[in-house]
C-alpha cells in the first residue's frame, strides 16, 4: 500500500490587518491593529497602525521638512528595528472592491502620491514581524484574529478607537470585550 503525503498550503495573510485579542497584555501590542505587509512560510512582517506617534514625517529629519511628504502622520510600526522609517500607501478601490497596499516605498515614490486623491500615506518608525510558524501558533491560540481590509476604514478612526471598531464589527462578543475597561474595577 502505498503512503499518501498531504501536503498544507499556506494561506497568506499579506494584506489583510492582525487585531490583538482583548486579553493580550504585551505593551507592544496590547489594543493594536497591524497591516500585513508579507506573510509566508518563513514569516511575517508589518506595521502597527494605531499607535501614532503625533509627529509628522517633517519633524523627524530636515530631508522631509520642506517637501510634499513633510506632513506625512508618524507611527510606531513595532518594536522591530525602531530606527528604520517605513513608507506605506493604501487606496480602497470601490470599483474593484480591491485594498491597494503599498510597502517601503521610496521618498521620490511617496511623494509623487503625496496629491493623489484617495491614496493614504503613513510613516512608521519599526515594524512587527514573527519567525517561521510563530504568527499561525498565535492565532491558533487566539492572540490574533486576522481579519480583510474593507472600505475605508482604515481612515475612520485612529489609536484604541480603530481597534475597537474594527474588532467589535468581527462579531457581537468581541465587541463587549473590545469595550470593556482598561481596569474592571473602576466600571
Amino acid at each position: 500500500m502505498r503512503e499518501r503525503r498531504t501536503t498544507r498550503k499556506l494561506l497568506t495573510l499579506a494584506g489583510q490587518l492582525l487585531l490583538a485579542h482583548p486579553g493580550l497584555r504585551d505593551p507592544n501590542f496590547k489594543r493594536t491593529v497591524i497591516l500585513l505587509s508579507s506573510h509566508s512560510a518563513e514569516g511575517a512582517m508589518g506595521v502597527v497602525l494605531n499607535q501614532p506617534l503625533n509627529r509628522q514625517l517633517g519633524e523627524l529629519n530636515t530631508e522631509f521638512a520642506l517637501g510634499p511628504l513633510a506632513g506625512v502622520p508618524l507611527y510606531c510600526g513595532g518594536p522591530v528595528a525602531p530606527e528604520q522609517l517605513i513608507i506605506v500607501s493604501w487606496q480602497w478601490l470601490e470599483a474593484d472592491h480591491a485594498f491597494q497596499l503599498q510597502f517601503g516605498l521610496e521618498p521620490d515614490a511617496a511623494a509623487e502620491l503625496a496629491s493623489a486623491p484617495g491614496v493614504t500615506l503613513r510613516a512608521f518608525l519599526g515594524h512587527s514581524g514573527w519567525s517561521k510558524g510563530q504568527l499561525e501558533n498565535e492565532i491558533k491560540h487566539d492572540t490574533w484574529f486576522a481579519t480583510p481590509v474593507g472600505g475605508d476604514l482604515l481612515d475612520s478612526a485612529d489609536g484604541v478607537a480603530l481597534w475597537r471598531k474594527i474588532l467589535g464589527s468581527i462579531n457581537p462578543e468581541l465587541r463587549l470585550l473590545a469595550n470593556e475597561p482598561e481596569d474592571p474595577t473602576v466600571n
